[in-house]
């Protein structure tokens, strides 16, 4: 058996929000939920059908409250990422990829 090497730089921060990813290749965006964010990144759940590939750079849309969005003046926030990382042990019990994103 192999241990797993913490290689993260920053800590994460349990957060389960929405999230819309654009996939270029697809044309087209794919709804799923954060699980946890750092700076650095994020780690996301999409539907099994998302083609999501290593490498991929995809554009995350997280939506705000209406109350932040009146303060911040815009409905999301937006960043750009790197894909890093596919977790697919949970596939049959949830129809759900992980996803693990390096923000750019």
């Amino acid at each position: 058996m192999e241990a797993l090497v913490e290689q993260r730089k920053e800590s994460r921060n349990t957060l389960a929000w929405p999230v819309s990813v654009w996939l270029p290749e697809a044309s087209r965006f794919f709804n799923g939920r954060s699980s946890n964010v750092s700076k650095t990144g994020v780690f996301i759940r999409l539907p099994l059908t998302a083609p999501v590939r290593l490498g991929h750079i995809v554009e995350l849309n997280f939506p705000r409250t209406a109350a932040l969005a009146e303060e911040k003046g815009q409905f999301a926030r937006i960043k750009k990422g790197k894909v890093v990382r596919i977790e697919r042990k949970n596939v049959l019990d949830t129809a759900e990829i992980g996803v693990g994103i390096a923000f750019q």
